[in-house]
This record gives C-alpha cells, sequence and structure tokens, in this order.
C-alpha cells in the first residue's frame, strides 16, 4: 500500500547560498513553525513545534531534492550532505550540492532570486482541528518527514491528499477527479 505524502511550499524560507572556502551551501528553513498557511483547498494548516520531533527521534535519513523530483538528489542526511536543526522558527537547513548540472543549475538561481522558496514532504501522524475558523484549519501534531526541497514556483500540487485529510476530518467522500480538475484550473486561472 502506498503511503500518501503531502508536499507543503514554505514562505519565508530565506533559501539562499552561502560560500565556505571553496564550498557552495544552500541554507534556509524548510518548515516554518506556528504559521498559517494559504487556503490548501478547503482548509488552512500550521505545522507545531512538536511535529517534527518524530523525524528528528527516529533518525529519519532526509533527502534534499530539487522541486521534489526524486531524480535530483542534492543531499541527503545519511551521506552528511544535509545537515538539519530543528530551532524555535522552524526546521533549518544546510545543503552541500553535488557537482551535477541541475545542482549547479539551481545555486545559480538561487543566487541569481530567480528561486527563493522551499518545501516539505510529509506525512500526517497526529492533527487537531479547528472548526470554528472558516475555512477550518488543520494543526500538525505529529508527522513523519521524508524530503525537504527546493522549489522553483511554490505551488501545492497534493491538493487530493489535501483534500482526502479534510474529508476524512469531516467524515465526507472525497471530491471527484473531476471536481478536482476543475478546482485547480479555477486556481490557476487566478494566477494569471
Amino acid at each position: 500500500m502506498l503511503e500518501h505524502f503531502e508536499q507543503r511550499p514554505v514562505e519565508g524560507a530565506e533559501l539562499r547560498i552561502e560560500t565556505r572556502g571553496l564550498s557552495k551551501v544552500i541554507r534556509g528553513y524548510a518548515i516554518m513553525f506556528d504559521r498559517m498557511s494559504e487556503n490548501l483547498g478547503g482548509f488552512r494548516e500550521i505545522i507545531k513545534p512538536e511535529a517534527m520531533d518524530r523525524t528528528l527521534r527516529e533518525g529519519i535519513d532526509l533527502r534534499a531534492l530539487v522541486d521534489h523530483d526524486t531524480a535530483k538528489p542534492i543531499g541527503r542526511l545519511s551521506a552528511g550532505t544535509l545537515r538539519v536543526q530543528k530551532d524555535q522558527r522552524g526546521l533549518l537547513i544546510e545543503v552541500d550540492p553535488p557537482d551535477t548540472s541541475y545542482a549547479h543549475d539551481i545555486v545559480e538561481s538561487i543566487r541569481r532570486r530567480d528561486v527563493t522558496g522551499m518545501s516539505f514532504g510529509f506525512r500526517t501522524i497526529g492533527e487537531d482541528w479547528n472548526d470554528k475558523t472558516d475555512p477550518p484549519t488543520r494543526s500538525v501534531t505529529d508527522m513523519v518527514v521524508r524530503e525537504v526541497s527546493i522549489v522553483t514556483f511554490p505551488a501545492y500540487p497534493s491538493t487530493e491528499v489535501a483534500l482526502r485529510s479534510l474529508a476524512a476530518h469531516r467524515r465526507r467522500t472525497v471530491p471527484t477527479i473531476a471536481e478536482l480538475q476543475a478546482a485547480l484550473e479555477k486556481r490557476r486561472a487566478g494566477w494569471r
């Protein structure tokens, strides 16, 4: 059975390139705690600081990717090319990018400030819902994070997963694929 992972862009990630000797280091916040998300297709979300504890305690071997693309790894915790630190603001990451064309491209794009976003892929373990807000608010209190990503255009590509979570909370059925596609097209039209 495939696990359903959600992806979330991070506003205010402060993504930047630092030079250490001759090496470049990518540094930024992959997760920001206690910040309200945008509308995720019927609900908003807050990641609580304790939500990151399971991933760190269990030593999950996080990967750093470009645009959530598993064919574009740029760092890994077990290899020492990705370092993470939980602080009061969120999950701070540092990546030593490899000597590959896609890594050179993303470093240059960050340096030029063409790319400024980060995101993370996770599976929710614990959540609290507040139905008194409009839309409802989900507070993620426990999760398993598998990857962090440098993202070109922060978006919410996991709308279907997000709606599945909201539907489970409300004990309703999940919208059809056609309904999801219509909602996505409506959102895209608003971006133009």
